[in-house]
């Protein structure tokens, strides 16, 4: 009997160490104050507005240039050279005057047209390929993933001769169907939208089938519009890869005609002379639609980013 009471009051003992111990440790805790409280905010505020700043500040220097771009193109030539930036009578005229010397107009309308092109076809061709290989089960499908994921390792020079050849065969030389066909195909884009395809459960794919979707349906129907922000920030990448794009267009193209805007724009500093100023109005109105893609399409943009970047 004394047996059983001595256990009893052992394990009462025990039972009651813990409490015991965490009173004894609240004790001896420091009491948060509302000084210590002031404090920890006033720290963080210093980071975050240190932080704030410093991007502030980068953001300054990087819209700099594109301030005095914008005011160089309300200039006069003489007033170009001066150290002030303002323009002493902004005029408007300048950017009249550009379509009067060089056919901006058909610059942009070619610009606007391949590059339109482009992301269709290759938001098409990308997609297809991802939802090949990140959906689809057949022999071989990780070792010709990672086949043709190698072929951006190759420089774009090394593959400018041979594209240029079949061009010739083709005869799509000096054609704007010659810049759109070979730039329809990425392994870039193919490699996003898989990872992003990665990213949708399988059993979704499972109650299609129970449903009989086919693959294509399957693809088109579900898949797809479930990619809707990586498949938006593909579409940014590539059209303003392409609308901006130089040394291709520079290569392909003969005919004053079927220049695109930057090429244009280089006709336009060589033929014109002396022009900064009617240089930098052109140059103005040719980022306009890349500041309206990226406005409209901003928040896609950022969430395919986030959502693409990790496997689900």
């Amino acid at each position: 009997m004394s047996t059983s009471n001595a256990k009893t009051g052992a394990a009462t003992l025990s039972v009651a160490q813990p409490p015991d111990m965490n009173a004894r440790a609240l004790a001896h805790a420091q009491p948060i104050t509302p000084r210590r409280t002031k404090a920890v905010l006033a720290r963080k505020s210093l980071v975050t507005g240190s932080v704030h700043l410093l991007l502030v500040g980068i953001a300054f220097t990087m819209v700099l240039p594109f301030v005095w771009m914008a005011l160089t193109s309300l200039k006069t030539l003489p007033e170009v050279g001066l150290a002030d930036w303002l323009p002493r009578v902004p005029r408007w005229d300048n950017y009249k005057e550009v379509f009067k010397a060089i056919p901006f107009g058909r610059f942009y309308f070619n610009s606007l047209l391949v590059a339109a092109w482009v992301t269709l076809l290759q938001v098409l061709t990308s997609s297809m390929a991802a939802f090949s290989f990140a959906r689809l089960t057949w022999p071989g499908r990780d070792k010709v993933f990672l086949l043709y994921l190698s072929t951006m390792m190759l420089p774009a020079l090394v593959t400018m001769i041979p594209n240029y050849q079949i061009m010739i065969s083709l005869r799509l030389v000096d054609t704007l169907a010659g810049l759109i066909i070979p730039a329809s195909f990425s392994a870039f884009g193919t490699f996003l939208l898989r990872q992003f395809f990665l990213t949708i459960p399988r059993s979704i794919d499972e109650a299609a089938e129970l449903d009989g979707a086919s693959p294509w349906r399957l693809f088109w129907d579900i898949i797809l519009p479930l990619a809707r922000p990586g498949v938006i920030t593909l579409a940014i990448f590539t059209f303003v890869g392409n609308y901006q794009s130089f040394f291709w267009p520079l290569v392909m193209l003969r005919r004053v005609e079927n220049y695109t805007l930057p090429v244009g724009l280089l006709y336009f500093d060589s033929s014109r002379g002396q022009a900064t100023h009617l240089l930098m109005a052109s140059v103005t109105m040719s980022i306009v639609p890349l500041i309206v893609v990226f406005v409209v399409l901003q928040k896609y943009l950022v969430k395919g980013i986030q959502l693409g970047s990790v496997k689900g």
